[in-house]
């Protein structure tokens, strides 16, 4: 069986360094903001090239607490419109109306699976804040463009970085372009803790000043709170962890991004469509980590059942559009055709920097394989 993700061989690379930081934490007698969490706070700033790094509890608190600190800072209030594409994972618009605030679904660019610059911009009215550009599957969205655009109406720009860890455009890393960004280091991510743990970057003092506060009871000096905040903390042991596995990121990246090439050369079944990178040449690949390698199929079921036939294990990201989920029964009338398409026919092949040449010629042969129904 090709596992569609070994987590347990991945972590056991590094098995030793991350029971020595554990066992660091364990008897440092310190266990929440300590030392370890300023040093990965630090550390992943530096990586994505800007000021400051805040450690939160997940991925999700990291878009909340952005929103919310904008709120807070008088840049939002209730009832602001914020641009994100209709075909995200619904985490990107619990943030929104968490807030209280009006999510406007855009549909996708139809290659890239991102927002698209020109929709974008047509979704614009008197009441758009904020876009929410979510860098599906490991590709940024096309940055340059729309922080032009955010620039020209005077938007916020929060980038929802959950899937991009160390992607780029012209060297300039996913974190770095909006006013902020949300960090998710899920155990499945391509920086991912052992438990749920998230971040968020910015290069605003103010605002990073307000997160770290909202995520700790409202509190910026102890016993006295500004806000009515939140427990929302990144804590030592999965800083620790995070420290030991950040020092690998590149490595695994350049892995997953061997694979994905050869995927794109060897998958030649004309019934799968494969991803298309932006940005970079597919020697480079600058912009796509590939945290997940989707390809595209009207016969999606065939497909799946045909490799699992083969001991292929694949996921689907995601099934459900968030317009047709129960959680959001008001948008139940609304049609976004291509998003709908996408999530209809989308496929998720095994991708990870444990995977063997061997493992990715079989699953390349069975794609090839593959007989239409």
């Amino acid at each position: 069986m090709i596992h569609f993700l070994d987590l347990k061989s991945i972590n056991a690379q590094y098995r030793q360094n991350l029971i020595d930081a554990a066992a660091r934490v364990i008897d440092s007698g310190w266990y929440i903001q300590g030392t370890e969490l300023k040093a990965f706070e630090s550390e992943f700033a530096a990586y994505c090239c800007t000021q400051h790094c805040i450690g939160v509890a997940n991925g999700l608190d990291a878009l909340t607490l952005t929103l919310r600190a904008w709120k807070e800072l008088g840049k939002l209030k209730e009832g602001d419109e914020v641009i994100v594409p209709a075909n995200t994972y619904i985490a990107s618009i619990l943030a929104i109306t968490e807030n209280r605030l009006k999510p406007v679904l855009v549909e996708p660019d139809e290659h890239t699976y991102n927002l698209c610059p020109n929709k974008t911009a047509a979704a614009i009215t008197a009441n758009t804040k904020a876009i929410l550009a979510v860098h599906l599957y490991g590709q940024l969205a096309p940055m340059p463009k729309l922080m032009a655009l955010a620039d020209e109406h005077g938007l916020l720009v929060l980038e929802d970085s959950a899937q991009a860890h160390g992607a780029a455009i012209n060297g300039k890393k996913a974190g770095s372009w909006g006013h902020a960004s949300g960090f998710s280091f899920y155990p499945g991510k391509n920086l991912g803790a052992l438990g749920d743990a998230g971040a968020v970057t910015t290069n605003d003092d103010e605002l990073a000043k307000t997160i770290r506060a909202l995520g700790n009871y409202g509190s910026h000096k102890k016993y006295e709170n500004l806000y009515q905040g939140v427990n929302s903390r990144l804590d030592e042991m999965q800083a620790a962890m995070l420290r030991v596995k950040l020092q690998h990121l590149d490595t695994e990246t350049q892995r997953r991004k061997e694979i994905a090439r050869s995927y794109a050369k060897g998958i030649t079944h004309p019934a799968l469509s494969q991803p298309i990178t932006t940005h970079s040449t597919l020697t480079s690949l600058e912009n796509h980590v590939f945290h997940l390698y989707v390809v595209r199929t009207a016969k999606r079921e065939a497909l799946q059942a045909h490799l699992a036939n083969t001991g292929i294990q694949t996921l689907i990201h995601y099934p459900i559009p968030p317009h047709q989920q129960k959680a959001y029964a008001q948008w139940s009338k609304e049609a976004y055709p291509l998003s709908e398409a996408i999530h209809q026919q989308v496929l998720s092949l095994p991708i990870s920097p444990v995977m063997t040449d061997n493992q990715v010629d079989s699953i390349i042969a069975a794609c090839n394989s593959f007989e239409m129904p």
